[in-house]
Formats: structure tokens, C-alpha cells, sequence
């Protein structure tokens, strides 16, 4: 198995919707979410997926 490291440059690169395509082959990025969910208190998920391109930043 390969080690991969996804690395997001930073404020203002982030896009509503942007880890869907990728989260439907790669189960660990629901459980990493759900995880983080469950710290926060809010659905993590939901703001990535749903929220406004403001609420990213």
C-alpha cells in the first residue's frame, strides 16, 4: 500500500463539495469526518459538502 498525504495550501483554496468525488472510494475520509464530527459537535461533513463557499474560509 502507497502512503498518500492530501495538503491544502491554505485559506481560499477550499471549495464547497471539493472531497465528494474522493470520499465515495475512500471509506477512512467518512470515518476521519464523522470523527471530527463527533469532536465538534456539528456535522463537519455537512459544511463541506452543503455550506456556502463563506463558511469555508
Amino acid at each position: 500500500m502507497e502512503n498518500v498525504a492530501f495538503v491544502f495550501p491554505g485559506q481560499g483554496s477550499q471549495a464547497v463539495g471539493m472531497l465528494a468525488e474522493l470520499a465515495q472510494s475512500h471509506e477512512i475520509i467518512g470515518q476521519t469526518f464523522a470523527e471530527a464530527s463527533d469532536a465538534l459537535g456539528y456535522s463537519l461533513w455537512d459544511l463541506v459538502a452543503n455550506g456556502t463557499s463563506r463558511n469555508l474560509k
